[in-house]
């Protein structure tokens, strides 16, 4: 089970996932901002289109993968998130580079 340490004095900030004001703690990755969101599933699997998320959190498994400030197929658990970041799961299978 996922926990949150006592985080009253860590700062936060601002993003948004799939177009919804968030407000996550500065410092963490974009998995773990989903995770805290309670958001479990930020993909959609292009073989078989099973819902997939987080999972090893160390950039092995490439189960996190989502858009970023428009750029698609980006490993959640090695981004950390900033100001502003816009942050989009992804429900279809998206084309290298976009």
């Amino acid at each position: 089970m996922l926990a949150r340490v006592d985080d009253r004095h860590q700062r936060t900030i601002h993003i948004s996932i799939d177009g919804r004001a968030v407000e996550v703690r500065a410092g963490d990755t974009v998995a773990t901002a989903l995770l805290a969101a309670d958001i479990a599933a930020c993909r959609i699997s292009a073989v078989s289109e099973t819902p997939r998320g987080p999972y090893c959190l160390m950039g092995v498994c490439f189960e996190c993968l989502v858009t970023v400030d428009g750029v698609g197929n980006r490993q959640g658990c090695l981004i950390e998130v900033r100001e502003g970041m816009a942050i989009e799961t992804q429900s279809r299978r998206r084309e290298a580079g976009r």
